[in-house]
Protein backbone atom coordinates (compact mmCIF):
# COMPACT_ATOMS: atom_id res chain seq x y z
CA UNK A 1 0.00 0.00 0.00
CA UNK A 2 1.39 3.42 -0.99
CA UNK A 3 1.92 6.05 1.71
CA UNK A 4 1.43 9.60 0.45
CA UNK A 5 2.36 12.78 2.35
CA UNK A 6 -1.33 13.47 2.82
CA UNK A 7 -1.80 10.06 4.39
CA UNK A 8 1.26 10.58 6.60
CA UNK A 9 -0.10 13.91 7.84
CA UNK A 10 -3.46 12.25 8.45
CA UNK A 11 -1.81 9.60 10.60
CA UNK A 12 0.04 12.27 12.58
CA UNK A 13 -3.14 14.26 13.17
CA UNK A 14 -5.08 11.18 14.22
CA UNK A 15 -2.23 10.17 16.53
CA UNK A 16 -2.30 13.63 18.14
CA UNK A 17 -6.05 13.38 18.73
CA UNK A 18 -5.60 9.91 20.25
CA UNK A 19 -2.87 11.12 22.59
CA UNK A 20 -4.92 14.14 23.63
CA UNK A 21 -8.24 12.42 24.23
CA UNK A 22 -7.39 8.74 24.48
CA UNK A 23 -7.40 6.74 27.73
CA UNK A 24 -4.36 7.28 29.93
CA UNK A 25 -2.38 4.55 31.65
CA UNK A 26 -0.79 4.62 35.07
CA UNK A 27 2.57 6.30 35.42
CA UNK A 28 5.48 4.09 36.43
CA UNK A 29 6.71 4.22 40.01
CA UNK A 30 9.97 5.83 38.89
CA UNK A 31 8.14 8.64 37.15
CA UNK A 32 5.86 9.18 40.10
CA UNK A 33 8.90 9.63 42.35
CA UNK A 34 10.59 12.26 40.18
CA UNK A 35 10.47 15.80 41.70
CA UNK A 36 8.57 17.32 38.78
CA UNK A 37 5.94 14.56 39.03
CA UNK A 38 5.55 15.13 42.76
CA UNK A 39 5.00 18.86 42.16
CA UNK A 40 2.31 18.08 39.58
CA UNK A 41 0.23 16.01 42.01
CA UNK A 42 -2.11 18.63 43.39
CA UNK A 43 -4.78 17.39 45.82
CA UNK A 44 -8.12 16.80 44.14
CA UNK A 45 -11.37 17.96 45.76
CA UNK A 46 -13.33 15.68 48.04
CA UNK A 47 -16.58 17.65 47.73
CA UNK A 48 -18.62 16.60 44.64
CA UNK A 49 -19.91 20.19 44.34
CA UNK A 50 -16.38 21.63 44.06
CA UNK A 51 -15.94 23.56 40.81
CA UNK A 52 -13.16 22.38 38.49
CA UNK A 53 -13.89 24.74 35.62
CA UNK A 54 -16.31 27.39 34.41
CA UNK A 55 -17.13 27.56 30.71
CA UNK A 56 -18.95 30.73 29.78
CA UNK A 57 -21.53 30.75 32.54
CA UNK A 58 -21.62 26.99 33.12
CA UNK A 59 -19.63 25.30 35.91
CA UNK A 60 -18.13 21.82 35.70
CA UNK A 61 -18.15 20.06 39.07
CA UNK A 62 -15.88 17.41 40.54
CA UNK A 63 -19.01 15.25 40.85
CA UNK A 64 -19.36 15.36 37.04
CA UNK A 65 -15.83 14.03 36.57
CA UNK A 66 -15.14 11.76 39.55
CA UNK A 67 -17.25 8.73 38.50
CA UNK A 68 -15.46 8.54 35.14
CA UNK A 69 -12.06 8.77 36.81
CA UNK A 70 -12.83 6.12 39.43
CA UNK A 71 -14.22 3.73 36.83
CA UNK A 72 -11.20 4.17 34.57
CA UNK A 73 -8.87 3.42 37.48
CA UNK A 74 -10.81 0.24 38.28
CA UNK A 75 -10.61 -0.86 34.65
CA UNK A 76 -6.86 -0.29 34.48
CA UNK A 77 -6.29 -2.10 37.77
CA UNK A 78 -8.34 -5.03 36.51
CA UNK A 79 -6.39 -5.16 33.25
CA UNK A 80 -3.16 -5.16 35.27
CA UNK A 81 -4.43 -7.92 37.54
CA UNK A 82 -4.13 -5.71 40.64
CA UNK A 83 -6.53 -4.65 43.35
CA UNK A 84 -4.60 -1.52 44.29
CA UNK A 85 -1.37 0.38 43.69
CA UNK A 86 0.88 2.54 45.88
CA UNK A 87 -0.72 5.83 46.94
CA UNK A 88 1.88 7.91 45.10
CA UNK A 89 1.11 6.23 41.80
CA UNK A 90 -2.62 6.41 42.48
CA UNK A 91 -2.45 10.18 43.00
CA UNK A 92 -0.60 10.64 39.74
CA UNK A 93 -3.09 8.41 37.90
CA UNK A 94 -6.13 10.21 39.34
CA UNK A 95 -4.67 13.59 38.43
CA UNK A 96 -3.92 12.64 34.84
CA UNK A 97 -7.28 10.95 34.33
CA UNK A 98 -9.08 13.94 35.89
CA UNK A 99 -7.32 16.38 33.61
CA UNK A 100 -8.12 14.28 30.54
CA UNK A 101 -11.81 14.00 31.50
CA UNK A 102 -11.96 17.71 32.31
CA UNK A 103 -10.51 18.65 28.92
CA UNK A 104 -13.23 16.63 27.21
CA UNK A 105 -15.97 18.12 29.42
CA UNK A 106 -14.72 21.66 28.72
CA UNK A 107 -14.80 21.04 24.98
CA UNK A 108 -18.38 19.77 25.16
CA UNK A 109 -19.44 22.79 27.24
CA UNK A 110 -17.69 25.14 24.81
CA UNK A 111 -19.68 23.74 21.90
CA UNK A 112 -22.90 24.02 23.87
CA UNK A 113 -22.16 27.63 24.87
CA UNK A 114 -21.15 28.49 21.30
CA UNK A 115 -24.44 27.18 19.98
CA UNK A 116 -26.38 29.33 22.45
CA UNK A 117 -24.32 32.39 21.56
CA UNK A 118 -25.13 31.88 17.89
CA UNK A 119 -28.83 31.77 18.71
CA UNK A 120 -28.93 34.96 20.78
CA UNK A 121 -26.01 36.87 19.19
CA UNK A 122 -25.70 40.20 21.03
CA UNK A 123 -29.10 40.12 22.68
CA UNK A 124 -29.52 40.73 26.41
CA UNK A 125 -28.64 38.18 29.06
CA UNK A 126 -32.35 37.73 29.77
CA UNK A 127 -32.91 36.60 26.20
CA UNK A 128 -30.01 34.17 26.52
CA UNK A 129 -31.54 32.63 29.64
CA UNK A 130 -34.88 32.36 27.85
CA UNK A 131 -33.31 30.53 24.91
CA UNK A 132 -31.28 28.29 27.23
CA UNK A 133 -34.39 27.37 29.24
CA UNK A 134 -36.21 26.54 26.02
CA UNK A 135 -33.31 24.40 24.80
CA UNK A 136 -33.03 22.64 28.16
CA UNK A 137 -36.74 21.86 28.09
CA UNK A 138 -36.42 20.46 24.57
CA UNK A 139 -33.36 18.44 25.64
CA UNK A 140 -35.25 16.93 28.58
CA UNK A 141 -38.04 15.90 26.23
CA UNK A 142 -35.56 14.35 23.79
CA UNK A 143 -33.80 12.56 26.63
CA UNK A 144 -36.96 10.68 27.62
CA UNK A 145 -38.15 10.18 24.05
CA UNK A 146 -34.89 9.09 22.44
CA UNK A 147 -31.90 8.83 24.75
CA UNK A 148 -33.49 6.82 27.56
CA UNK A 149 -34.81 4.08 25.22
CA UNK A 150 -31.34 3.92 23.59
CA UNK A 151 -29.68 3.54 27.00
CA UNK A 152 -32.10 0.79 27.99
CA UNK A 153 -31.29 -1.05 24.78
CA UNK A 154 -27.55 -0.52 25.17
CA UNK A 155 -27.44 -1.78 28.76
CA UNK A 156 -30.04 -4.50 28.19
CA UNK A 157 -32.64 -3.60 30.80
CA UNK A 158 -36.01 -1.84 31.10
CA UNK A 159 -35.61 -1.25 34.82
CA UNK A 160 -34.46 2.28 35.68
CA UNK A 161 -32.88 1.03 38.90
CA UNK A 162 -30.91 -1.66 37.09
CA UNK A 163 -30.04 0.77 34.31
CA UNK A 164 -28.59 3.23 36.80
CA UNK A 165 -26.59 0.44 38.44
CA UNK A 166 -25.10 -0.72 35.15
CA UNK A 167 -24.33 2.84 34.09
CA UNK A 168 -22.49 3.45 37.36
CA UNK A 169 -20.40 0.37 36.66
CA UNK A 170 -19.54 1.97 33.32
CA UNK A 171 -18.40 5.22 34.97
CA UNK A 172 -21.54 7.35 34.76
CA UNK A 173 -25.10 7.31 36.08
CA UNK A 174 -28.59 7.96 34.85
CA UNK A 175 -28.79 11.33 36.60
CA UNK A 176 -25.35 12.38 35.35
CA UNK A 177 -26.21 11.38 31.80
CA UNK A 178 -29.43 13.36 32.05
CA UNK A 179 -27.49 16.43 33.25
CA UNK A 180 -24.94 16.04 30.45
CA UNK A 181 -27.49 15.45 27.72
CA UNK A 182 -28.43 19.10 27.00
CA UNK A 183 -24.77 19.99 26.46
CA UNK A 184 -24.22 16.93 24.30
CA UNK A 185 -27.29 17.73 22.23
CA UNK A 186 -26.40 21.41 21.76
CA UNK A 187 -22.80 20.50 21.07
CA UNK A 188 -23.92 18.06 18.39
CA UNK A 189 -26.13 20.75 16.83
CA UNK A 190 -23.24 23.20 16.86
CA UNK A 191 -20.87 20.72 15.21
CA UNK A 192 -23.50 19.88 12.61
CA UNK A 193 -23.83 23.56 11.74
CA UNK A 194 -20.06 24.03 11.46
CA UNK A 195 -18.70 20.79 10.04
CA UNK A 196 -19.43 19.25 6.67
CA UNK A 197 -19.40 15.47 6.99
CA UNK A 198 -18.76 15.06 3.27
CA UNK A 199 -16.81 18.08 1.96
CA UNK A 200 -16.67 18.43 -1.81
CA UNK A 201 -13.30 17.76 -3.44
CA UNK A 202 -12.80 18.97 -7.01
CA UNK A 203 -10.82 17.15 -9.67
CA UNK A 204 -8.51 20.17 -9.77
CA UNK A 205 -7.67 19.73 -6.07
CA UNK A 206 -6.98 16.03 -6.62
CA UNK A 207 -4.76 16.77 -9.61
CA UNK A 208 -2.76 19.40 -7.71
CA UNK A 209 -2.22 17.04 -4.76
CA UNK A 210 -1.14 14.29 -7.15
CA UNK A 211 1.35 16.51 -8.99
CA UNK A 212 2.75 18.02 -5.80
CA UNK A 213 3.49 14.54 -4.45
CA UNK A 214 4.39 12.76 -7.67
CA UNK A 215 7.48 11.12 -6.19
CA UNK A 216 5.28 9.24 -3.76
CA UNK A 217 3.45 7.63 -6.66
CA UNK A 218 6.60 6.23 -8.22
CA UNK A 219 6.43 2.45 -8.32
CA UNK A 220 9.16 -0.15 -8.52
CA UNK A 221 8.71 -3.04 -10.92
CA UNK A 222 6.35 -5.53 -9.26
CA UNK A 223 5.33 -9.13 -9.77
CA UNK A 224 3.05 -11.77 -8.32
CA UNK A 225 3.85 -15.46 -8.59
CA UNK A 226 3.32 -19.02 -7.37
CA UNK A 227 6.08 -20.94 -5.64
CA UNK A 228 6.99 -24.46 -4.60
CA UNK A 229 9.94 -24.86 -2.23
CA UNK A 230 11.92 -27.40 -0.27
CA UNK A 231 14.35 -26.27 2.43
CA UNK A 232 17.73 -27.94 2.89
CA UNK A 233 17.30 -27.96 6.67
CA UNK A 234 14.33 -30.32 6.35
CA UNK A 235 16.17 -32.99 4.34
CA UNK A 236 19.21 -35.23 4.90
CA UNK A 237 20.85 -34.17 1.62
CA UNK A 238 20.48 -31.90 -1.40
CA UNK A 239 19.63 -34.91 -3.50
CA UNK A 240 16.75 -35.80 -1.18
CA UNK A 241 15.50 -32.22 -1.30
CA UNK A 242 15.77 -32.17 -5.09
CA UNK A 243 13.86 -35.45 -5.38
CA UNK A 244 10.98 -34.06 -3.37
CA UNK A 245 10.85 -30.84 -5.43
CA UNK A 246 10.87 -32.80 -8.69
CA UNK A 247 7.93 -34.80 -7.37
CA UNK A 248 6.07 -31.61 -6.44
CA UNK A 249 6.87 -29.95 -9.77
CA UNK A 250 5.69 -32.98 -11.70
CA UNK A 251 2.39 -33.02 -9.81
CA UNK A 252 1.89 -29.29 -10.39
CA UNK A 253 2.70 -29.69 -14.09
CA UNK A 254 0.26 -32.59 -14.56
CA UNK A 255 -2.61 -30.96 -12.69
CA UNK A 256 -1.73 -27.34 -13.54
CA UNK A 257 -2.74 -26.48 -9.95
CA UNK A 258 0.16 -25.03 -7.95
CA UNK A 259 -2.07 -24.11 -5.05
CA UNK A 260 -3.11 -27.63 -4.09
CA UNK A 261 0.42 -29.02 -4.35
CA UNK A 262 1.89 -26.10 -2.37
CA UNK A 263 -0.59 -26.52 0.47
CA UNK A 264 0.12 -30.23 0.68
CA UNK A 265 3.89 -30.37 0.21
CA UNK A 266 5.69 -27.02 -0.08
CA UNK A 267 7.96 -25.86 2.75
CA UNK A 268 8.12 -22.06 2.28
CA UNK A 269 6.23 -19.57 4.52
CA UNK A 270 3.44 -18.99 1.96
CA UNK A 271 2.69 -22.70 1.52
CA UNK A 272 -0.49 -22.43 3.59
CA UNK A 273 -1.69 -19.78 1.11
CA UNK A 274 -1.11 -22.17 -1.75
CA UNK A 275 2.30 -20.68 -2.53
CA UNK A 276 0.62 -17.51 -3.78
CA UNK A 277 2.82 -14.39 -3.50
CA UNK A 278 0.96 -11.11 -3.99
CA UNK A 279 2.40 -8.01 -5.65
CA UNK A 280 6.01 -7.59 -4.49
CA UNK A 281 8.51 -4.93 -5.57
CA UNK A 282 11.71 -5.86 -7.34
CA UNK A 283 14.61 -5.99 -4.91
CA UNK A 284 12.39 -6.67 -1.88
CA UNK A 285 13.20 -10.37 -1.55
CA UNK A 286 15.97 -11.69 0.69
CA UNK A 287 16.92 -14.19 -2.02
CA UNK A 288 18.61 -12.24 -4.84
CA UNK A 289 18.53 -15.32 -7.09
CA UNK A 290 14.75 -15.69 -6.74
CA UNK A 291 14.32 -11.95 -7.19
CA UNK A 292 16.29 -12.02 -10.45
CA UNK A 293 14.36 -15.02 -11.81
CA UNK A 294 10.94 -13.61 -10.91
CA UNK A 295 11.65 -10.52 -12.98
CA UNK A 296 13.17 -12.28 -15.99
CA UNK A 297 11.55 -15.64 -16.80
CA UNK A 298 8.56 -15.81 -19.20
CA UNK A 299 5.09 -15.34 -17.70
CA UNK A 300 2.83 -18.31 -16.90
CA UNK A 301 5.64 -20.82 -17.38
CA UNK A 302 7.11 -23.14 -14.75
CA UNK A 303 10.72 -22.30 -14.06
CA UNK A 304 13.64 -24.68 -13.89
CA UNK A 305 14.76 -25.59 -10.36
CA UNK A 306 16.24 -22.51 -8.71
CA UNK A 307 18.78 -22.97 -5.92
CA UNK A 308 19.61 -20.39 -3.28
CA UNK A 309 21.20 -20.53 0.19
CA UNK A 310 18.09 -21.91 1.91
CA UNK A 311 16.72 -24.41 -0.55
CA UNK A 312 15.33 -25.28 -3.98
CA UNK A 313 12.39 -23.60 -5.68
CA UNK A 314 10.10 -23.75 -8.69
CA UNK A 315 8.14 -20.62 -9.54
CA UNK A 316 5.52 -19.52 -12.05
CA UNK A 317 5.16 -15.76 -12.56
CA UNK A 318 1.52 -14.79 -13.08
CA UNK A 319 1.83 -11.03 -13.69
CA UNK A 320 4.42 -8.26 -13.80
CA UNK A 321 4.12 -4.50 -13.67
CA UNK A 322 6.92 -2.33 -15.04
CA UNK A 323 8.49 0.41 -12.94
CA UNK A 324 6.85 3.79 -13.42
CA UNK A 325 4.37 6.24 -11.95
CA UNK A 326 0.94 5.08 -10.84
CA UNK A 327 -1.64 6.82 -13.06
CA UNK A 328 -3.86 9.43 -11.42
CA UNK A 329 -6.96 7.46 -12.35
CA UNK A 330 -5.87 4.60 -10.08
CA UNK A 331 -5.25 6.74 -7.00
CA UNK A 332 -7.72 9.60 -7.33
CA UNK A 333 -10.27 7.97 -5.00
CA UNK A 334 -7.60 7.51 -2.34
CA UNK A 335 -6.45 11.13 -2.75
CA UNK A 336 -10.06 12.36 -2.58
CA UNK A 337 -10.59 10.61 0.76
CA UNK A 338 -7.32 11.96 2.13
CA UNK A 339 -8.24 15.51 1.09
CA UNK A 340 -11.68 15.10 2.67
CA UNK A 341 -10.06 14.04 5.93
CA UNK A 342 -7.73 17.04 5.83
CA UNK A 343 -10.63 19.41 5.13
CA UNK A 344 -12.61 17.98 8.03
CA UNK A 345 -9.65 18.26 10.38
CA UNK A 346 -9.03 21.84 9.27
CA UNK A 347 -12.72 22.65 9.84
CA UNK A 348 -12.50 21.16 13.33
CA UNK A 349 -9.40 23.22 14.02
CA UNK A 350 -11.14 26.38 12.84
CA UNK A 351 -14.21 25.57 14.93
CA UNK A 352 -12.09 25.08 18.06
CA UNK A 353 -10.30 28.40 17.44
CA UNK A 354 -13.66 30.18 17.07
CA UNK A 355 -14.94 28.64 20.29
CA UNK A 356 -11.81 29.68 22.17
CA UNK A 357 -12.29 33.27 21.00
CA UNK A 358 -15.99 33.41 21.85
CA UNK A 359 -16.32 31.37 25.03
CA UNK A 360 -14.25 32.28 28.10
CA UNK A 361 -12.91 29.34 30.12
CA UNK A 362 -11.54 29.28 33.65
CA UNK A 363 -10.03 26.00 34.75
CA UNK A 364 -8.23 24.48 37.70
CA UNK A 365 -5.80 23.17 35.07
CA UNK A 366 -5.91 26.13 32.71
CA UNK A 367 -2.72 25.15 30.84
CA UNK A 368 -4.50 22.05 29.50
CA UNK A 369 -6.98 24.16 27.49
CA UNK A 370 -5.68 26.76 25.02
CA UNK A 371 -6.88 30.25 25.98
CA UNK A 372 -8.19 29.21 29.41
CA UNK A 373 -7.55 31.32 32.50
CA UNK A 374 -6.78 30.17 36.05
CA UNK A 375 -9.93 29.24 37.93
CA UNK A 376 -9.04 31.51 40.88
CA UNK A 377 -9.32 34.54 38.57
CA UNK A 378 -13.03 33.77 38.09
CA UNK A 379 -13.83 33.76 41.77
Amino acid sequence: MMTTPLFKRRLILVACVFVFLGPLVFETRAKAQRPEAQEAVAPLPSDPTAILAVVGESPILWGDIQPKVDTQIKKVLKSMGKSDIPQGELKVARLHLTRAALREAIQTKMMSESFLLEQVATQAAEKRREVKDMMDQRARQMFFENELPSLKEKFGTDSLEELDKRMQEAGTSLSLRQREFPDLMLGHMYMKSKLDKDPAISLAEITIAYRENLKDYEREAQARWEQLSVLFENHPSKDAARAKLIEMGGEAYRTNVFEKVAKAMSEEPFASDGGQHDWTSQGALASSILDQQIFSIPLNTMSEIIEDERGLHIIRVLERRPAGIVPLAKVQDEIREQLKTEKKLEAQKKMLAEMQNRVPVWSLYHKDTPGALPLQERR
